[in-house]
């Protein structure tokens, strides 16, 4: 597939905003994204791969705990960082040393390049993970074909791809209250758990398992719930008001809160987050047959080792 078929960027999702959010300098990460971090950690019992390498995909905002979950559950295997969030947030968080012996360029800069840039920067060589940890973070990119289609070209052959990110009904509460008031939306659109599947088959991946739950957050009252909010993210809609609300505004939306979501029986407020899942494989290439069909040379031998007469 060439970058001219891709899909178009997330509708209202702002890139720039997007991009500040995803490499703010934080040492601890969003409660939510360690307890979805859990969660996702427990699938990993279904596989029966080990890797020996594998990415950890934004490993800060996508929770500290669970990233040393998944090395602790492989100690043999090489770990490597990528993502935007960059070497200062890895240092504070102790997922890389504070300083690298021997001078010189470290090995994840030599791995992957800049770490602060992009999944349109320059690409580690193909083939060389067999896991890509993505923990709570996929949705908060712009161009997410961009980065499934760099996590396919980073897997080994039987590589596979476990990511988890927000759905559509996150927040469906807030949406509807400040609908209601007549505001810009309280945040982007998130993708449906369908599109996800469709997007790893256009990357490449085989075999994509996608599944959702729902969670019901409670709050005591409405400062509680815009404290998280603030913690965990950002309003990220490019229809989102423009500059600084005052203390005015502040007031008017604790208010709006308080009269407007749901609430459970003990009278805390009540709203709602969509989690999916997905985990997919890189499977072995196909050479697509033509009068003059070019094969690269890795490539080649993966289909030798798989074709049927092949030795063992």
């Amino acid at each position: 597939m060439t970058d001219s078929a891709l899909p178009g960027p997330v509708p209202d999702l702002d890139p720039v905003a997007a991009r500040r959010w995803r490499e703010w300098p934080r040492a601890t990460s969003p409660w939510l994204s360690e307890e979805v971090g859990r969660r996702m950690a427990t699938r990993l019992d279904w596989i029966r791969q080990r890797p020996v390498a594998w990415v950890g995909w934004n490993p800060v905002l996508g929770g500290i705990q669970a990233h040393r979950a998944v090395a602790a559950r492989y100690p043999e295997a090489r770990v490597r960082l990528a993502g935007d969030e960059g070497l200062d947030a890895w240092r504070a968080a102790g997922l890389i040393p504070v300083s690298s012996a021997g001078g010189g360029r470290p090995w994840w800069s030599r791995w992957f390049g800049a770490p602060s840039a992009g999944p349109q920067a320059p690409s580690p060589e193909p083939g060389q993970v067999d896991l890509l940890w993505a923990n709570l973070s996929l949705h908060l990119y712009d161009q997410p074909m961009a980065v499934l289609q760099a996590w396919h070209q980073w897997l080994r052959t039987d590589g596979f791809v476990m990511f988890s990110c927000l759905g559509p009904d996150t927040l469906i509460e807030l949406r509807r209250a400040y609908t209601s008031a007549g505001w810009p939306p309280p945040l982007h659109p998130m993708t449906d758990m369908h599109d996800w599947g469709d997007m790893m088959v256009e990357a490449g991946f085989a075999e994509p398992v996608m599944d959702m739950e729902r969670l019901t957050l409670t709050y005591p009252d409405a400062d509680r719930l815009l404290a998280d909010l603030r913690e965990g993210g950002r309003n990220l809609h490019r229809a989102r008001s423009p500059g600084l609300a005052g203390r005015r505004h502040a007031r008017a939306v604790r208010d709006l809160l308080d009269r407007s979501l749901p609430r459970n029986p003990d009278g805390h407020l009540c709203v709602t987050v969509e989690v999916i899942y997905g985990h997919a494989v890189k499977p072995a290439p196909r050479a697509r047959l033509s009068s003059s069909t070019q094969v690269p040379l890795d490539d080649m031998r993966a289909m030798l080792r798989r074709s049927p007469g092949a030795g063992r």
